[in-house]
């Protein structure tokens, strides 16, 4: 038994949540925030067999998508316009950060 933890970005979840609960895979959501540019992720639980684990894998790689986002290095420190600002930093953004984690032991209670 695997536990799959994978943060994925909020723009993906309507379709990871159609297809996954479609194949059989169940999970448990939980909202979060991104890091470095503080956009809506959310942290799915995933409990499945070791031998599903590639089929999720393909599952959340045709449904998580990576974006091309323009951001500002950095927001101005007074009102818009009082400073000025270099031009926008091309980032990817979305995808997947997955992680497999044993289970020793699952006992629904």
């Amino acid at each position: 038994m695997k536990l799959v933890i994978a943060v994925i970005q909020g723009d993906d979840l309507s379709a990871v949540r159609r297809v996954l609960p479609a194949a059989g895979f169940r999970l448990t959501e939980v909202d979060s925030l991104g890091g470095f540019l503080r956009e809506n992720n959310v942290t799915l639980f995933i409990g499945t067999e070791a031998a599903r684990l590639a089929e999720l894998w393909r599952l959340l790689g045709d449904n998580c998508l990576t974006r091309t986002e323009y951001i500002s290095p950095f927001q101005p420190a007074y009102g818009a316009g009082e400073l000025f600002l270099p031009r926008p930093v091309e980032v990817q953004v979305g995808g997947a950060t997955v992680w497999v984690l044993d289970v020793e032991r699952f006992a629904p209670l």
